[in-house]
C-alpha cells in the first residue's frame, strides 16, 4: 500500500483506495447565551448529517430566514464540525438573527460528484418536511431561504440553487445564494493560475478536482466548469439574487469574478460582487473573530435583510 495523493495535514490517499482525512481541532453543538446548536440526521442511510443553529432570545415579531451552508474543502474534506465552521456561524446566526442549516455531505473519493450535489439538496428537503416538527424550525420563514457555502460550498450553492428552481415545494423560498470564495475550474488556466507563484496551489487544486469529479472527466466537466451547466435561457432569468464573495490574494479570485460576470450575462436579474481586501481563500474559517469576518458577516447580513 503505497500514498498516491496527499493534502499535508488534512488528507492521504492509498493505492488500495483507503482515505486517511486529519481534522483540525473540532467543536462539539453547544448552547451559550447568544446561541445554541444541535447536529441533526438529513439522511439516515447515506448517512448525511447538518448542524443547526438557533439564535437565543430572537425578536417575537417574525420568523427568521434560514440559512442553509454547505462547507468547503474540494469536495473531499471539511465539516461543520470543525472549530472555525461552528464559530463562524454561530456568531452568523446571532448577527443575522437567522436559522442556519450547516450540512455535513459525504466526501470523495469514497462518493464523487455528484453526490455533494444530490446530499445538499436533500437538506432542503429536509428542511421542507421536518418545518412542522422541528421545534427549533418552528421559527423558521421558508419564504425567505438562503445557500451559501466556501470553496467547493460555495460551487455546491449554486448547483443545489439550479435544482431548486426546477425541482422544491414551490412554498420553501430560495430567495439568494451567497458563495463565498467559490470554487470553480475548467481546462483553460486563469491568469493566477498560471503564475509561478500559485504552482503550490495550482497542484492541490487539481488534485482535489481529481479525487472529486467522476472517473474520466477533465475540468471542463458541469461540477467543474460552471460554462457546461445545461438550463434553458429562459431559466437563468429566474436565478435568485446572487452575492459573490472573492479575496483579494486569493488564487481562485478570478474564479468568482467570471463566475459573476457569467451570471450576469446569462440573465440573472440581481448578481452582486463583494471584494475582501488583503485576505485570503476562506480567511473567515481560519480566522472567525477578525475584522474581516466580522465585516463578511455583516455584508451577508445585509444581503438577508434585504431579500
Amino acid at each position: 500500500m503505497s500514498l498516491i495523493e496527499e493534502a499535508p495535514g488534512y488528507l492521504q490517499v492509498y493505492s488500495d483506495g483507503s482515505v486517511k482525512r486529519f481534522a483540525p481541532e473540532i467543536a462539539p453543538p453547544s448552547v451559550n447565551s447568544s446561541c445554541k446548536s444541535k447536529d441533526v440526521i438529513i439522511h439516515p442511510s447515506k448517512p448525511v448529517t447538518a448542524r443547526l443553529f438557533f439564535p437565543n432570545c430572537p425578536s417575537p415579531s417574525y420568523k427568521l430566514p434560514v440559512l442553509v451552508y454547505f462547507h468547503g474543502g474540494g469536495f473531499c474534506i471539511g465539516s461543520t464540525t470543525w472549530l472555525g465552521y461552528h464559530q463562524f456561524l454561530s456568531d452568523f446566526s446571532v448577527a443575522s438573527q437567522s436559522i442556519v442549516l450547516s450540512v455535513d455531505y459525504r466526501l470523495a473519493p469514497g462518493h464523487r460528484l455528484p453526490t455533494a450535489y444530490e446530499d445538499c439538496y436533500a437538506s432542503l428537503e429536509w428542511l421542507h418536511d421536518h418545518a412542522g416538527s422541528e421545534p427549533w424550525l418552528q421559527r423558521a420563514n421558508l419564504s425567505r431561504v438562503f445557500l451559501s457555502g466556501d470553496s467547493a460550498g460555495g460551487n455546491i450553492a449554486h448547483h443545489v440553487a439550479m435544482k431548486a428552481m426546477q425541482n422544491i415545494a414551490r412554498d420553501l423560498k430560495i430567495k439568494g445564494i451567497l458563495p463565498i470564495h467559490p470554487y470553480f475550474g475548467s481546462e483553460k488556466r486563469t491568469e493566477r493560475e498560471n503564475a509561478d507563484e500559485a504552482r503550490g496551489e495550482v497542484r492541490m487544486n487539481d488534485m482535489f478536482w481529481r479525487l472529486s469529479m467522476p472517473e474520466g472527466s477533465d475540468r471542463d466537466y458541469y461540477g467543474c466548469n460552471f460554462e457546461k451547466a445545461e438550463m434553458c435561457g429562459s431559466e437563468w432569468s429566474k436565478f435568485p439574487a446572487i452575492q459573490v464573495h472573492v479575496a483579494e490574494n486569493d488564487f481562485l479570485k478570478e474564479r468568482g469574478e467570471m463566475y459573476a460576470e457569467f451570471m450576469k450575462k446569462k440573465g440573472a436579474k440581481e448578481v452582486e460582487l463583494v471584494e475582501a481586501k488583503e485576505e485570503k481563500h476562506i480567511f473567515h474559517v481560519f480566522h472567525p473573530q477578525s475584522e474581516a469576518t466580522r465585516l463578511l458577516q455583516t455584508q451577508i447580513t445585509r444581503f438577508l435583510n434585504t431579500h
